[in-house]
């Protein structure tokens, strides 16, 4: 028994060393990969659902390939190309030394240094104007510097955007093989794998509804209240707005808040009040009336669960971490039930 044992010891302690170094080696492809396994979720059902009728994996899989790709890269593509175009216009209108943005901040301190409150505070105008003008520099680095870094990028992102799509293409061709492969090694028993897998789907599924459908519906509107305000940028606050939606309870109030009360400020009264008026009473009301049916019910989380996970995952993991956060406080929440059943 004494040789068998350390046998064993041996290989387990190997298995876990090679584990490990693979798990680093594709570390570097974390992301491409996670968003192939998401999108293959969504999509497997509508391959199989093909395959049944032409019986044919290869075609079926060509047809279903041609169709994701499709679907997602003639609108990313668009968008990117009008995002980068926009960028480099505000870019240019935010970099420091330009008169517009300099007069903007000067008469936004004028009307904060005139106010009789900010007289009895005594707050300082030159010190009020320095710090602006630092801000403005900030603002116009921060731009200029990730614009950099985007077009530098360019290359590295098309590579994995070139690995998602290959992962992509065998995880809905060969997904049940992978599944049942993953049965074979980790067993969990009575079902469980394949609920803790429908949990996962469910997940995703609900989270990207509320991305596409409220951020889309919020981004449209508040993109179009800022054309109608003559705000610049129009497209990309829309764009920020989709994505900030993301973001329970928040989500684009954090845009059209602030340029609601600048432009009051700047004394754009109606343009100020109409952001204001329909950011309160109709784009908040899409996020509170839509979330909880799109999300909540079925993930079958509580909202606070949502709004920490969802916090936590972007915190974490960058903008992927809006499906990550929700996806790991679900599976847990599966097997704490899983758990419970046991114990009875």
């Amino acid at each position: 028994m004494g040789p068998i044992r350390n046998s064993n010891i041996l290989f387990f302690i190997v298995l876990g060393v090679v584990t490990l170094l693979f798990l680093y080696l594709i570390k570097p492809f974390f992301f491409p990969i996670f968003w192939a396994l998401v999108i293959a979720g969504i999509f497997q059902p509508l391959y199989r659902w093909i395959n049944r009728r032409l019986h044919r994996p290869n075609l079926s899989m060509t047809i279903i390939f041609l169709f994701i790709a499709l679907i997602l890269l003639l609108p990313l593509g668009t968008a990117g190309k009008l995002v980068f175009t926009e960028s480099v216009q505000i870019y240019e209108t935010l970099k420091p030394g330009t008169r517009n943005i300099d007069q903007n901040f000067q008469r936004i301190i004028s009307v904060i240094a005139d106010n009789p409150l900010a007289d009895s505070l005594h707050i300082d105008k030159g010190f009020l104007s320095e710090k602006a003008a630092e801000i403005v520099r900030s603002i116009a680095n921060y731009i200029f510097v990730n614009l950099k870094e985007l077009t530098q990028n360019t290359l590295g992102l098309l590579v994995m955007m070139a690995i998602m799509f290959y992962t992509l293409f065998f995880f809905i061709r060969d997904g049940d093989k992978f599944f049942q492969s993953a049965i074979r090694n980790f067993p969990l028993g009575m079902g469980r794998e394949r609920l803790l897998y429908e949990r996962f789907v469910l997940t995703v599924r609900a989270t990207l509804r509320v991305t596409l459908i409220i951020g889309g519906i919020q981004g449209v509107l508040g993109g179009i209240l800022f054309l109608i305000t003559d705000i610049e940028g129009a497209l990309i606050w829309g764009l920020l707005m989709i994505l900030m939606a993301v973001v329970p309870v928040v989500g684009c109030s954090i845009i059209w808040a602030p340029a609601g009360i600048l432009m009051l400020i700047n004394g754009y009264i109606w343009e100020g009040v109409l952001i204001l008026g329909v950011g309160v009473f109709v784009i908040s009301m899409i996020d509170n009336v839509l979330r909880p049916i799109l999300i909540g019910k079925d993930v079958a989380m509580h909202p606070l669960l949502i709004f920490l996970s969802t916090l936590g995952g972007i915190g974490l993991f960058g903008f992927s971490g809006f499906v990550i956060g929700p996806i790991i406080t679900s599976l847990l929440l599966a097997v704490w039930d899983m758990y419970g059943e046991f114990m009875e």
